[in-house]
């Protein structure tokens, strides 16, 4: 069998496990939601509210249905890319909840990851290319201490120092709510902004964006400069590389046409997988900065326990990471013709 044919058969069995995948996602949190404490009617009436009142909200909700039949009724739903309404917020349904919040995920996301690969990729070149020194020791500490604090802790820290007490940076929120925003064209302020001419709106949507795309994208970072320097150093090493020193090859022009080529391979598969975990909905950046992205909205249904957008936003957020698996798979296939499926 070709490779080409071999890639096309691994390709067709993943577009075919992908909806298992899916099922089963959307299986656990249906089931989790309703293993926990309490019900809708009690987040959305109180638990003072007359027990009449909760079981009439519970039948015009379908709570008081059997379990399987809820559960029937939801992937019928699924089946018709109906993502269903909102208990808390009537009349907006998912689909209207993603279409309103999810550019505000993309544009955090995609600045974060910016800076998180700009500084981890660069940080863990400059530390492989200089194995033993102080850098390489720096870069070491540096992806460990990254990786290992909580970006909630994070973000809160930078908050108070470059907000509360320097005052440099605003606090949260992603627009001034005494100013106008960018006129809704793809619902990312940057790229508004610049379309209709509003200098003066990019440059306050990037002063809102700068604190927390930092936070998240400085946090991101220890994973791929640890990646980058680990698979550098290995790559470095390799007979290839030593045959091009041989030939008298400059080692800058090793070290960029040659190493780092194959050395990024592994990192795009976690860059992918990031990114798409990241526009999942960065829940703890957007809770911490008050940032109104998909991930705050999840966290504010869980809190209300408003099973509909909840179901719904992971339902989505499932079908990014599987589509996102799928395509990097397929590059890293092309870009790498080592792999064999």
């Amino acid at each position: 069998m070709s490779r080409f044919k071999a890639l096309q058969s691994y390709i067709l069995v993943r577009l075919l496990l992908a909806p298992l995948m899916l099922w089963t996602i959307v299986t656990i949190v249906f089931l989790l939601l309703r293993a926990t404490p309490g019900d809708a009617s009690d987040a959305i009436l109180g638990n003072r509210a007359p027990e009449s009142a909760k079981r009439a909200l519970r039948e015009q909700l379908g709570l008081n249905q059997p379990l399987w039949l809820q559960y029937v009724t939801y992937l019928g739903q699924l089946l018709r890319f109906d993502l269903g309404a909102s208990i808390t917020r009537k009349g907006v349904t998912v689909w209207q909840i993603i279409q309103q919040h999810f550019p505000a995920t993309v544009e955090l996301t995609f600045y974060g990851m910016l800076i998180a690969v700009i500084v981890g990729v660069g940080l863990g070149v400059y530390s492989a290319s200089r194995p033993g020194t102080a850098i390489d020791v720096g870069g070491r500490l540096f992806g460990l201490i990254t990786y290992s604090l909580p970006i909630f802790w994070v973000g809160m820290v930078l908050q108070l120092i470059f907000s509360v007490q320097l005052r440099w940076f605003p606090l949260g929120t992603r627009f001034p709510l005494s100013e106008t925003p960018p006129r809704f064209l793809t619902g990312l302020y940057t790229i508004d902004s610049l379309l209709t001419g509003q200098l003066g709106q990019f440059l306050t949507t990037l002063y809102y964006l700068a604190l927390p795309s930092f936070t998240l994208g400085i946090l991101l970072s220890g994973i791929f400069e640890r990646m980058v320097r680990v698979n550098l150093k290995q790559t470095l090493k390799a007979d290839y590389v030593e045959a091009a020193r041989a030939r008298g090859i400059p080692e800058k022009r090793i070290l960029v046409a040659h190493a780092l080529k194959n050395a990024l391979i592994p990192v795009i598969t976690v860059l992918g997988l990031t990114f798409a975990s990241l526009l999942g909905g960065a829940v703890l950046t957007e809770v911490t900065f008050s940032w109104p992205g998909l991930g705050n909205r999840l966290y504010e249904a869980i809190s209300q326990r408003d099973y509909p957008t909840v179901q719904g936003l992971m339902a989505f957020f499932a079908m990014i990471v599987v589509l996102m698996s799928l395509l990097i798979d397929i590059i890293n296939a092309y870009i790498d013709p080592r792999i064999r499926y």
